[in-house]
């Protein structure tokens, strides 16, 4: 052990569930983007050694050899890796170890363990200090007390090729929604009533934005020859306004209205209403790229989710990406345990709260499409629309965020099935 610490409960074997006898070596790495830090233990708590390599291919080679040595050299026939996750920069370390050869001949298991249930493993300890030393020797025991999420799923490398793009995809359209809503701020200073009463179906057409960003101010657009503006809006539009003209006089009835800007103001507002109607091109752009590669992935996997009304291969690719194989959940509550749709308990006593928040571990990207899929499945299957209006009503705070968590909870249920039998959906009418 280092500095002092009491030992747990030695124990220098461990037995499976399937009877057969291990006895392991533990190693925790503490990543970072430059070097890991390893500390080796022995099934009794001892410490073999702790060393710092570099975090890359040969470091990780020496890592391995290290490793090997004291396998050897106290006859041990399983190794129990543990890293944190952090962000990327442990991915390659842990390919590295899994398609390693020469650590196949071992019982070789590999967990990335949640960054929070290290820290509240930590806090056992009253006086550890924090370095990566110690980070590494924490990382080791919480292995060995076997308090830790399943092995680190890569089975298929199929699922994580997927995933890449799946979870870039998501990023981009984060990055949308935040640019639309800087967007929409800076809209209201130069044309107020415009955003007011949403004189375009779809704030962010191509013929709005041509308006926004080719008029230079609502002075312009509010006097300008109606029926030059009819004219811009049949061309912009190409001509799919069923009524261009009321269209136009819409526009400059708004235009009227809104607010007058000082000119140094509204040149600046001008320059970062084009700037920012140029990124939302590209990441508009950018998503429909995705979405082509997302599709062209998918077809080298089996995906009944397609099946299920309103679920295309975009979003049944951000599901399936995420889950991998579906035999490594035991049942459904596993499965969305795992994406963070699960409900913490408060009792006490004879006392039950019936009001509990989501628990806030999970899978952020697979909650993330499978409410999507859900809402998605609202609009498109009358089940689901039923089941989603009927929590929504059931109380008067928060009604779509509580509706919509609780249909993704139930189409939870189906994906698991769907998957699970691997077949495809049939509705009940």
């Amino acid at each position: 052990m280092i500095m002092g610490f009491t030992k747990p409960i030695e124990h220098s074997n461990l037995i499976t569930k399937e009877g057969d006898l291990m006895n392991p070596l533990y190693v925790g790495i503490d990543v970072s983007s430059k070097s890991n830090v390893v500390y080796l233990m022995l099934p009794n708590g001892d410490k073999v050694c702790n060393f710092t390599v570099a975090n890359s291919h040969d470091g990780s080679i020496q890592l391995v050899k290290r490793i090997l040595s004291a396998l050897k050299s106290y006859s041990l026939d399983t190794v129990l890796i543990g890293l944190e996750a952090t962000s990327v920069y442990g991915d390659n370390l842990v390919y590295f170890l899994r398609e390693d050869a020469s650590l196949a001949s071992f019982n070789r298991k590999i967990h990335v363990l949640n960054p929070k249930q290290v820290k509240k493993f930590k806090d056992a300890y009253n006086d550890l200090p924090k370095n990566d030393f110690v980070d590494s020797f924490v990382i080791a025991d919480c292995l060995r007390f076997g308090r830790i999420n399943k092995e680190v799923y890569f089975a298929d490398y199929r699922y994580k090729a997927l995933q890449n793009l799946t979870r870039a995809r998501y990023f981009a359209v984060c990055n949308l929604t935040k640019e639309k809503q800087r967007f929409m701020n800076l809209l209201f200073k130069k044309y107020s009533t415009m955003t007011q009463e949403k004189v375009f179906s779809n704030t962010f057409s191509t013929t709005a934005l041509a308006v926004y960003d080719e008029f230079k101010s609502a002075e312009a657009l509010a006097y300008m020859d109606l029926h030059e503006l009819t004219e811009f809006i049949v061309d912009k539009g190409k001509n799919r306004f069923p009524d261009p003209d009321s269209v136009a006089k819409a526009i400059q009835k708004a235009a009227r209205s809104s607010y007058r800007l000082p000119k140094t103001v509204n040149d600046s507002v001008n320059q970062v209403l084009s700037i920012s109607i140029t990124s939302i091109k590209a990441l508009e752009t950018q998503i429909k790229e995705f979405d082509k590669a997302i599709s062209a992935q998918m077809e080298l996997l089996p995906n009944v989710l397609t099946s299920v009304p309103g679920i295309g291969p975009v979003l049944s690719a951000g599901i399936v990406a995420e889950i991998g194989d579906i035999n490594r959940f035991e049942n459904q509550a596993g499965l969305a345990k795992y994406a963070g749709l699960a409900w913490t308990q408060h009792q006490s006593g004879n006392f039950e709260a019936e009001s509990t928040r989501l628990i806030c571990s999970g899978n952020r990207f697979l909650k993330y499409y499978l409410c999507e899929a859900a809402f998605s499945l609202v609009r498109c299957d009358k089940e689901y629309s039923r089941f989603y209006h009927l929590k929504y009503n059931e109380v008067n705070r928060c009604q779509h965020k509580r509706a919509l968590a609780l249909t993704a909870r139930k189409f939870v249920r189906l994906v698991f099935t769907l998957l699970k039998d691997n077949r495809l959906y049939r509705d009940a009418d």
